[in-house]
Formats: C-alpha cells, structure tokens, sequence
C-alpha cells in the first residue's frame, strides 16, 4: 500500500505470491537504464493511436487461473485476478507515473467533494455507459457496492472496505445517472474508493452476500469497459478476451488479448520462443535471456510490488505475544535478504523500511526496528525461552515455526536465510512450500502458517488500504491473516482516515507504520525491481510503475 501526494493513498492493496526475483547468481547484467524511482516515469514505448494498428492478440501469462473473478472478495484479491479484470470493469480515475489522478471520463463526466460537514462526494455517471448487456450504469451499482463493502453484513466476504463503513447513505441525485455519497465520518482516502483495484460491479454481483462470495468463481459475465470475455478454459489455462461490441469510447486496437497459466519460471522461455509478448521477469537470468533474444526489450521502472513476511499472532498460536515476534524480528537480516535477491538486477540492493509508503512516494520514512541479533537474543531469554541444545523451549514447547510460502525459488531462498539468522538465536524455522492455485483460499484465510511469505501491490492511493491490512477487527479480518492488532492501533487508524489534510495525514499514517513494527505485524523485505520483458514491437504497455494502463492504446506499432 502506498499513497500519492494530493490523490492520496494506495487503493484496495491486492496481493500476489509469485512474480519471484530468484537468486542473483555470478552473472551481472545492466538493469539500471530505467527510471531511477518511483514516480519518475513508466517504460511502456508510448505511441500515439495513429502509430498502432489495429488488430493482433497481445499474449500475456499469469501464474494461476482466477480463484474469484470479484476482486472485491478476500479470495478475489490478487494482483493477478485484477490485471485480468481491469479491461473489463469501470474505474473512477486514470493515473499517471507520478501517481496523479484524471478522472476517468468513460465511465463519470464529474466527481467531486461537494461537502465537508457533513463529508459529500457526489458521481456523475457517463450518460453513455452500460454493462455489457446494454443496461445502464447507474447510482444503483454505486449504493450497492457501498453497502456490501460497509461491513454493516459481515455475510460479505470483503477484502476491504475501502471506507464505505464511513458512509451514512447513497442517494440519487439529479437522475439516475448521479449518485451521492454521504459520510457520517471524515474519509480521507474517498478518491479511491472505486479506483486502482478497487473496481465498480454491478449490483446484480453486490446487493446479495452470496452472489458477491460466489457468483464469481467461474467467470464473469456482466462487465463494462473495452473487452469483454470471449472464452475461458480452466483445463488449459486460459482466458481470452476481445473488443466489447458495447464500449462507447475509443476503439481498442487489439482485437484480443490472451492470458496463459504458466509457471513463472517458465516466463522468460515463453517469451524467448515467441509464445508471449509480455511478463513480468522473476531473474537476473530472465534480463538475460530476454536482452540475448532479438525482438525483445527489458521494460524497466522501479514497481509497486514489495516483499514481506507475515507473523501469525492469533489466539492460540506460538507467534501469539507480539514481544516474541518483535524479538524474532531483531533477528533476522533484511539487508542481507536484499543483497541476496536483488543483487545484479537493481545498482544498489535496499530494505523496504515502511509498510505505508514505498520507496519514491511521498510519506516514505524509515520507521523499522533495527536489525539487532544480540538484543532478539537477551529478548527471547526475558520471555523465558531458553536455550536447550541449538533451540530454544519455554514450558516444555520447542521455538519452532513453519514458514510457509509459493513453491518458488527466490521465496525459498528468503526462507533459507532466515532459517539461518534464526537458528544462530535459537529459533528452528521450518520451510513449508504450497502450490500457487488455492495459495490464500486454502493457506492465508484460515491462518495455516506461523510465518508466511508473499507480496502486496498497490497504487497511487495508500491511506484507505491501512484498516484492510492492519486494522483488527475479529468479526471482519479483510486481510489481516495474522489476526493482529490492539484497540490503540485501530484508533490512530481511525485517526488518520479522519484527517482530510494530506500532509497531516501523512504524518498520522507514518505514526502507524511505526506501531505496526512494535507490534511485530510483518516485516517489510524488498520493493519490485519492476522488469518487464517485452516484444519491442508492443506499444503503451510494459513496465507501468504507478501509471494504469489505456486498454484502447495497447497494440502493435505499424
């Protein structure tokens, strides 16, 4: 999650396990040509519509077919899923590079606050719009999707709530192409709230907890923007879509594009072989092998993906005291984990040091404990887990923890090294490696592991995704799959959401982060390098940093 300056905060944070920078070995390959931070530019070959033509299938891959094609579930929210579902759905504003906002004039000729006492944003809906079965969008769609994401029904199995339990009501306004939306507390994150993954379903999707859980997890029908469905083979694993016969803005140029599963590590061979012409690389070995091969480019701009690792704090588990996961945390060498992994594929390998902000957005501050072996050591000894042989026992339990992650290299060699780390204070790590397909239906949600790894991205919006992750609200989890928090943490939450000024705003969230890192949530590892290997023939699309794509731009150059 991070945010911008004025449009403010990291929408909807989705989550994905793969997109793996496996190891940095011997070889060294220039990867630095790109954009020097975040926020600076995208690298996609930006071509004026004139210089596409029209046609082609742009084939893309992705590493799992859609568990939940609503990305508003908590099984929904991948990053993978809402790729996929982007070119088909509405979006309230385009973003740049730099994070800033232009309405998106598609799907909403206005928006604006219209009142801050009480707080009022009123949306004014394209008189052209339309689901793909020709019905119009309305403020029906909005009030619908308001109230399933409240958290008024906890029957809904919402991702995040994106601020709407903030809202007092949606109404009508001047037609039935207007919707106003009234907060019965300040919002400060309001301009995201059906932005970046946060995208507008249709009410038939959102007014009833079980279509919202369920009605989803095999395709998706009812849609609105510039593609539409056209096919989707689970057995193969496959998704097409194609121009929407519908769409009442500019004529994609491409006819199709295709997203094939396969395994990441298959991404770079896939590419060389003219089976894909774009995907994320996971290594230097990638860069390598894209750079050697003609008719291909590395994209390249620092992304919007970063590294963690999650502690499992519920009732009941070993990681349950936040002083033992803090001292579990001193523990383990995040500097040593970025050299590992990013060593060759950025100049100068950095820890990500806040869970807010990443590095090149406004707001971002070191806010991390130290890593401090000695001092995780005299900790572990206070909280009476002492040394017997090379692991420690408290009351008869062995310190042993399962680490559990996607079966991909760069997350086992993470794992590796701080199996290591914790093993010189006497803490025995175990490495548990589940397959992608299921990863956070059957691993995350339930709370399976005692320490997980995986990835969060986010946008150009960060606040509103705060109370998503680190918010604790037992009866409405979202994606606190730790289950961790305290009372004084979900206040200065609140705090912060409350605060309409941006930098005020700011300085509450960094406050929280630092919260965040006392209580022994999860620790921040590394940013995205943000590698992208393309066909140099592909316009507006590649390495996007902060920036949405335009799916009526992407295509073929001439």
């Amino acid at each position: 999650m991070r945010i911008g300056s004025k449009p403010f905060r990291l929408a909807a944070v989705a989550v994905a396990i793969g997109t793996g920078i496996a190891l940095a070995g011997c070889s060294s390959v220039d990867t630095t040509g790109g954009p020097a931070a975040l926020g600076t530019a995208d690298d996609i070959n930006p071509q004026p519509r004139e210089a596409v033509r029209d046609g082609g299938n742009l084939r893309l891959a992705v590493s799992s077919f859609p568990a939940n094609w609503n990305a508003l579930t908590v099984d929904g929210n991948n990053l993978e899923i809402a790729e996929i579902v982007w070119p088909l759905m509405p979006r309230s504003y385009i973003t740049d590079a730099a994070g800033n906002l232009t309405i998106d004039k598609n799907y909403f000729t206005d928006i604006q606050l219209t009142g801050t006492d009480p707080q009022q944003v009123t949306y004014t809906i394209n008189p052209k719009a339309v689901w793909s079965d020709g019905s119009p969008i309305t403020w029906e769609d909005i009030a619908s999707q308001a109230h399933a994401l409240s958290s008024a029904d906890t029957r809904y199995q919402i991702a995040i709530n994106s601020g709407f339990d903030r809202v007092e009501k949606v109404e009508r306004g001047v037609d039935d192409r207007q919707a106003v939306i009234t907060f019965k507390e300040h919002y400060a994150d309001w301009r995201g709230q059906f932005a970046g993954n946060s995208m507008l379903y249709p009410k038939s999707v959102t007014a009833d907890p079980e279509a919202f859980n369920h009605a989803l997890l095999n395709g998706i029908s009812l849609t609105a923007g510039p593609f539409v469905v056209q096919s989707t083979d689970r057995t193969q694993g496959r998704v097409v879509l194609a121009r929407n016969p519908k769409w009442w803005g500019e004529r994609p140029k491409l006819d199709t594009i295709t997203y094939s599963v396969l395994d990441r590590s298959a991404y770079a061979a896939a590419l060389q072989n003219n089976e894909l012409d774009g995907a994320r690389l996971s290594s230097i070995e990638d860069v390598a092998t894209v750079r050697s091969t003609p008719d291909l480019v590395v994209r390249h701009t620092p992304g919007n993906l970063w590294r963690h690792l999650t502690f499992n704090g519920a009732p009941g588990s070993i990681l349950a005291d936040p002083a033992l996961r803090v001292a579990i945390s001193k523990a383990i060498d995040r500097q040593g984990i970025a050299n590992a992994t990013q060593n060759g594929l950025v100049a100068d390998p950095k820890t990500l040091n806040n869970h807010i902000f990443i590095q090149g957005q406004q707001g971002y501050q070191d806010n991390s404990l130290p890593f401090d072996p000695q001092a995780a050591a005299r900790e572990l000894d206070a909280l009476g887990w002492k040394l017997q042989g090379d692991v420690r026992v408290k009351d008869g339990r062995p310190l042993e923890i399962r680490d559990v992650m996607y079966n991909d290299p760069t997350w086992v060699r993470i794992a590796q090294i701080i199996q290591g780390d914790l093993a010189k204070v006497g803490v025995k790590l175990t490495i548990d490696t589940r397959p992608g397909q299921g990863f956070f239906t059957d691993v995350m949600i339930p709370g399976d592991f005692d320490v997980a790894q995986f990835q969060f991205s986010g946008d150009a919006f960060p606040l509103g995704s705060i109370p998503q992750i680190y918010a604790y609200h037992p009866d409405d989890l979202q994606t606190n799959f730790g289950r961790i928090g305290s009372e004084e943490l979900n206040a200065l939450i609140d705090e912060t959401l409350s605060e309409l000024d941006p930098a005020k705003a700011i300085a509450l969230a960094n406050q929280v982060d630092r919260k965040v890192f006392e209580e022994g949530f999860s620790l921040p590892l590394t940013q995205d390098p943000g590698n992208f290997g393309v066909r140099t023939n592909v316009a507006n699309f590649g390495a996007p940093g902060l920036a949405s794509y335009d799916y009526t731009k992407i295509g073929f150059v001439k």
